[in-house]
């Protein structure tokens, strides 16, 4: 299993799976907008025939009110491979890209109130919280939980990786000014 950063090829497969998976569906060109947007965000799963089986579509909120923050669109993984820390992965990498890239410090993401087991990946296992419930968010009228998971852990993870990594570079940076 080889998880990595999606590519402009990729985004009609990443389709692909959304259509087999889940009940949301985007056009196309909503995977460009985000393909082409953000193109660091969003990561792909592929098994060892190189065949999507899971993707995370990611961007970033563009309010200039608010602090920078990411959301993400869309969380798939094929039926055969669910149960595998998969989600989790994809989650956490675009959790990444969005710090390194964008210094955000927060990430949000809707989902439906029936969904169970996203609701437990999402709050037991990726640690977001219920910010508030949206009325008839969905297409069929189901209503949605918006959910935020802080990336403050994570940054600092992130932050100290570089200073290990790059102690050097870090030194300058920090003496400098």
């Amino acid at each position: 299993m080889n998880i990595r950063n999606a590519r402009p090829e990729d985004l009609m497969n990443m389709q692909h799976c959304n259509l087999l998976c889940l009940p949301e569906n985007y056009q196309m060109k909503y995977y460009f907008y985000h393909g082409l947007s953000w193109p660091q965000l969003s990561y792909i799963a592929e098994d060892e025939n190189g065949k999507i089986v899971g993707y995370v579509l990611a961007k970033m909120e563009e309010d200039p009110d608010d602090v920078p923050h990411g959301h993400i669109t869309s969380l798939a993984v094929k039926r055969s491979h669910r149960r595998l820390g998969l989600a989790q992965k994809l989650m956490d990498q675009a959790s990444r890209a969005m710090i390194e890239n964008f210094n955000a410090k927060y990430v949000s993401l809707h989902v439906r109130k029936s969904n169970r087991a996203a609701l437990h990946l999402y709050s037991n296992t990726l640690k977001f919280q219920i910010s508030e419930i949206e009325p008839k968010y969905y297409a069929d009228g189901e209503d949605a939980y918006a959910m935020k998971r802080d990336l403050a852990h994570m940054a600092d993870e992130v932050n100290f990786l570089i200073v290990l990594l790059f102690p050097f570079i870090h030194e300058q940076v920090h003496t400098s000014g």
